[in-house]
């Protein structure tokens, strides 16, 4: 779903100043994935490519992964353009990646229609004084 991200901090962006970016996470391929990563390393100076952190725990890497997500529905928009972020701006870019990378099982959507049977009934009788506590 595309949402819009309004900006504290107008940026240049073709020649024109941005107030407003739109985003999906859900857009975010698996090359734009891998080239926000090698983005985040060449921002940060990083000489090995060897060395990752966990993402979970990459505020960095979320940055760029939120980046990615404005990129994916905004192709002429590129990582350098989005370099030019500022102040809260870039907080607010980096709670979209964070929100992508640590995203829990539950927010999945879910493709089923049909109520879940796996909850078992109890197998055995309440006892007597838990029913005369009644």
């Amino acid at each position: 779903m595309v949402k819009t991200l309004k900006l504290y901090n107008p940026i240049l962006i073709n020649n024109a100043m941005v107030d407003s970016l739109t985003y999906d996470e859900n857009e975010i391929t698996g090359a734009l994935f891998a080239e926000a990563e090698a983005e985040k390393k060449t921002a940060g100076g990083v000489k090995n490519f060897g060395i990752n952190l966990s993402f979970e725990f990459d505020t960095a890497f979320h940055l760029f992964i939120g980046m990615a997500a404005i990129i994916a529905v905004n192709p002429h928009i590129s990582f350098d353009d989005l370099e030019r972020l500022k102040g809260a701006d870039v907080v607010k870019v980096t709670s979209i990646g964070r929100n992508f990378i640590m995203r829990p099982e539950e927010s999945a959507p879910d493709n089923t229609e049909a109520p879940s049977e796996t909850t078992q009934k109890p197998t055995t009788p309440a006892s007597e004084t838990s029913k005369k506590s009644e």
